[in-house]
């Protein structure tokens, strides 16, 4: 017995909904690790930086390694090992467990990534990139908020919502037993595991392109990941638990919302239009810091998560499509691995303003600038490429 194909597609876009959403589940919760185990934002920020290298890390190495052995073995076993992870988090008794943990975490996440992305394309090329766009954005807004409120209004906020996501990667694991295999496997698998950053020539200029865009929209996520609970906590003066996870809940539900609304735009006009949304988001959340005003914070972050789900849309269509089904999981990995490390350092540097440079607002108000710049960049350098073709085209 077999998946049918519609099947299929829908198990591996619930895939990456639930590791998104497993991924999103710890931030709400730093606080209460923070009370019991007595360390300051810096280890906050470190605990968020290492998933998001161990995600580039996976990536580097298997990211590309279904186009050869299939999608199936790859997902299955990734999977496996995302159930096993929230064992960990369950048993977790200081940082050094919450660390191991988030690594293992992240070499799952990072394991599937490629995979998941591809194998929906094979299936489906148009939905494939929409649900590359947004499903992320469900799982993230999904695990905060369930996260959040478990740990509010529910027993054992630091075992329980890891224990239902546990049983969820279960149930999906045994769907993935039962799915058909969409590539042919072909030689060159222990090749691939050699760490590598490559993209088909033709899809070079037009990713480098998409670079600044993309580094911009995946700060903002790490800004909103590491240091937005505590800002909203600080801004409602609560220490409510659920505030963390609607944060986030808000920030991916506007962007999903977004690719949702402009997916038949064209790909070009929702990436520059979301990376001006994105400029705009970030400028009234930081005058919400400035005046303070929670309504005006959670205005901002809805406004920055519309730009951040057109701009991240408008690289995954730009891109995607233009990869032959062999090669889309190794350049979806590329992608990836260029997001994560936007996310992960800013946001490990930022912890460190946070002790050393004058407390979380100032060090937020900082990234925000921080962020602003990256998308005015890739502003003006899409408006310069703009104009060269009709340069070189007067000049002939």
């Amino acid at each position: 017995m077999r998946l049918s194909k519609p099947a299929a597609f829908y198990l591996q876009a619930s895939l990456i909904l639930f590791f998104l959403a497993g991924s999103s589940a710890p931030t709400p919760l730093y606080s209460v690790y923070q009370a019991a185990w007595g360390f300051t934002p810096i280890t906050i920020t470190v605990v968020f930086g290492v998933y998001a290298l161990a995600v580039l890390a996976a990536l580097l190495v298997v990211g590309s390694l279904s186009d050869y052995v299939g999608r199936r073995p790859v997902l299955l076993s990734a999977t496996v090992v995302q159930a096993l992870t929230m064992l960990l988090f369950v048993t977790a008794d200081g940082v050094g467990t919450l660390l191991l943990a988030r690594v293992v975490q992240g070499l799952a996440t990072g394991a599937a990534a490629g995979a998941i992305g591809a194998g929906m394309l094979d299936l489906d090329r148009q939905k494939g990139a929409t649900a590359n766009a947004v499903a992320p954005m469900l799982g993230t807004a999904t695990g905060g908020l369930v996260s959040g409120l478990m740990a509010q209004y529910l027993p054992a906020p630091t075992t329980l919502v890891y224990l239902v996501f546990g049983a969820v990667f279960v149930l999906q694991a045994i769907g993935l037993a039962f799915m058909p295999e969409s590539v042919t496997r072909r030689p060159g698998a222990l090749a691939s595991l050699r760490p590598q950053f490559a993209l088909p020539s033709t899809l070079r200029p037009v990713l480098l392109l998409a670079v600044p865009t993309l580094v911009a929209a995946w700060s903002l996520v790490g800004f909103y990941g590491s240091l937005g609970p505590t800002l909203v906590r600080r801004l409602a003066a609560s220490t409510s638990l659920s505030l963390g996870g609607l944060l986030l809940f808000t920030f991916a539900v506007s962007g999903a919302t977004t690719v949702f609304v402009s997916q038949r735009r064209a790909s070009h006009v929702v990436m520059r239009s979301g990376t001006v949304t994105l400029v705009v988001g970030v400028a009234v959340t930081l005058l919400a810091l400035a005046q303070p005003s929670l309504g005006l914070f959670f205005l901002g972050t809805a406004i920055a998560g519309s730009g951040f789900g057109a701009a991240f849309q408008g690289v995954i269509r730009t891109t995607l499509p233009l990869a032959a089904p062999h090669e889309r999981a190794g350049v979806l990995s590329v992608v990836y691995v260029i997001a994560y490390l936007a996310m992960g350092l800013p946001a490990v540097l930022g912890g460190v303003r946070v002790v050393y440079g004058g407390g979380v607002f100032t060090a937020a108000r900082e990234y925000g600038s921080v962020v602003m710049l990256l998308a005015a960049s890739a502003l003006v350098g899409g408006w310069l490429q703009s104009r060269a073709p009709r340069v070189t085209t007067s000049a002939g």
